[in-house]
């Protein structure tokens, strides 16, 4: 039943908030964490970038079936930034995913029945006050705090970006995920379609996230951080194509 893992059907889920933060690592560090099929997808030729999206997702269902159908998670995914060159020689930009965790068992157990991502279940524990938000887990050994404040957001210190217009280029989602199959030599491509597409930068107090910590990964630097709140999306499909 190995087929029903390539994304067999289209699925349709509303975002009632995506906080996605980018960092910017020399190219170097993340050669060897993507498949041979892809490259990286960088910034001035020395960038390449690591994303960590945290989504409250809100039912979550095979596209056209009715919304009590639906399931609500909260999902945190790691992705590279990457292109893939199809058969047709055109450029693809997407996600490479390295890692996937969610708030609910059933959730894990369908993502890996339906999708390569590899879900693992951990706690999230979400707090608020006044305009600061602290999002963290004891399992997985991460805290973010973030602040949402009226006035100018400032690019994180040391980001590589001149301005927020080149940091939103790199924030995604971005329109494809790729998924490799080494053993046939075939990739797989799920193409998202989103509506209402608006980020917002929020300034970023602190963070630790271990499994970044574990990637030893050198001279790592957030390079932007954005909220997006009210997304009706949806992901088509998967398609397969062999390469080479």
């Amino acid at each position: 039943m190995s087929f029903l893992k390539n994304h067999p059907f289209a699925v349709e889920a509303f975002f009632e908030r995506s906080l996605v933060l980018t960092f910017a690592i020399p190219k170097e560090q993340l050669i060897d964490l993507i498949p041979e099929c892809l490259e990286l997808d960088t910034f001035q030729d020395k960038w390449a970038f690591i994303a960590i999206a945290m989504v409250q997702t809100k039912g979550l269902r095979p596209k056209g079936f009715p919304k009590f159908m639906g399931n609500n998670f909260f999902l945190i995914g790691y992705r590279i930034f990457v292109r893939y060159k199809n058969k047709d020689g055109k450029s693809l930009r997407g996600l490479y995913i390295i890692k996937s965790e969610t708030d609910k068992k059933k959730m894990e157990f369908l993502g890996n029945i339906f999708t390569h991502y590899n879900y693992t279940t951990t706690d999230i524990k979400e707090s608020f006050d006044n305009s600061f938000t602290t999002i963290s887990s004891k399992n997985s050994n991460f805290h973010l705090t973030f602040d949402q404040p009226e006035s100018e957001v400032s690019l994180p210190q040391n980001s590589p970006f001149v301005d927020w217009k080149d940091a939103r280029k790199f924030a995604g989602p971005l329109p494809h995920t790729f998924t490799y199959n080494e053993e046939k030599k075939s990739i797989l491509i799920i193409q998202g379609v989103r509506q209402n597409w608006k980020p917002v930068p929020v300034k970023v107090i602190n963070y630790k996230f271990d499994f970044l910590n574990k990637l030893d990964l050198h001279g790592s630097v957030l390079a932007n951080a954005f909220i997006i709140k009210n997304i009706p999306y949806y992901w088509k499909k998967g398609r397969i194509e062999k390469w080479k």
